[in-house]
């Protein structure tokens, strides 16, 4: 049988429906759904799992399920930090963890930081957060304290590494701060299963989507990646505009869809290295400015890039709205559905 052909907008609306916006759901099971979320910015990912989770989800609401420890973040893939749930994050690391461990190494070394201080770094973390959860600063001052240098980044690439060895995670919240935990990493039966299962999960969440953005999302090679997706369940494969595409068996996509804000560093955008069906190159050159890898939140029109959106500090101090700058021409019904999102917008 011949895959379902899709056009650029359905394979977008269908987009939308695998994303799971407002889907009734507690922000861990959006998470499992998503298997993770780019993290490296704090407050972006979790107004990024509010958005994805029931109608009327709060920030606090995302916190709590960090403090639970349904939620963690954690160096997973790709030398960066990403929000999961730990049972992920221990079938990531599996897959990841050795090559990434490498490459920190790598950086310790060019650092002039030998490899036996990793080992010293992790036994004075184990102790430090053997009384429970710690501020990252606290950690570098004990290290420090015992002869540990963190200068030059060699602290972050310690926690990093340390991390990637499944040594520490940042879990709860002491305010705005989270905070980092030890401990052993969750337990996975079946790990070659558990990955697949995960794969299949990422391509549900994601899809329609090019086995080539799922190997570039985990940091994995292209052909066992493109052999794991074909023997995956749950997916059909799909043509794009003639490209071929995987998504989740049976997914229709959502009718035309309006005008939804998503904060800095989306999946939307991030969740592929194609990203041509969801932006322009006048869009991405708005939301990423001179290619400096720093995604701004992004004002999407039927699933497309329209532009930008920001809610300067004084502005939020004032109990002002976010205002948006658009690049891309929308119809007079959108620009007012996009005044109405951005005085509605309830994740500051």
């Amino acid at each position: 049988m011949e895959p379902r052909s899709l056009t650029a907008a359905q394979a977008r609306r269908a987009r939308l429906a695998a994303h799971g916006f407002g889907a009734d759901r507690s922000p861990a099971e959006a998470m499992r759904a998503l298997v993770a979320m780019q993290g490296q910015d704090l407050p972006a990912v979790l107004r990024a799992i509010a958005i994805r989770s029931a109608a009327g989800t709060t920030l606090a609401d995302v916190r709590d399920a960090f403090d639970r420890g349904e939620l963690v973040r954690s160096w997973a893939m790709r030398g960066t930090l990403f929000a999961t749930t730990p049972r992920d994050l221990a079938i990531l690391h599996a897959a990841t963890g050795e090559r990434m461990r490498r490459q920190e190494l790598r950086m310790l070394r060019d650092r002039e930081v030998p490899e036996p201080v990793g080992a010293e770094a992790a036994a004075v973390a184990a102790e430090a957060l053997a009384a429970g959860p710690l501020a990252r600063p606290a950690l570098l001052a004990a290290w420090e304290a015992a002869g540990i240098a963190t200068s030059g980044g060699r602290g972050y690439h310690l926690l990093a590494l340390l991390a990637i060895e499944q040594r520490v995670r940042f879990g709860p919240f002491d305010g705005a701060e989270q905070l980092l935990v030890g401990g052993p990493p969750a337990a996975v039966a079946d790990p070659a299963a558990a990955h697949l299962d995960l794969l299949a999960r990422m391509v549900a969440s994601r899809g329609p989507i090019r086995d080539d953005d799922v190997a570039w999302w985990t940091g994995l090679p292209k052909v066992p990646i493109r052999a794991a997706l074909a023997a995956a369940s749950g997916l059909e494969p799909v043509l794009v505009e003639g490209v071929p595409m995987r998504m989740r068996a049976g997914l229709e996509p959502l009718p035309r869809d309006g005008v939804r804000l998503v904060p800095a560093f989306d999946e939307w955008l991030l969740g592929a290295a194609d990203r041509s069906l969801v932006a322009s190159p006048a869009a991405l050159a708005a939301v990423v400015p001179g290619g400096n890898g720093v995604f701004r939140p992004t004002v999407l029109v039927d699933g497309r890039v329209a532009g930008t959106w920001s809610l300067p500090a004084a502005r939020a101090r004032a109990g002002g709205h976010p205002e948006a700058v658009l690049v891309e021409p929308v119809p007079a019904s959108a620009s007012c559905a996009l005044e109405r999102a951005l005085a509605a917008w309830p994740h500051r």
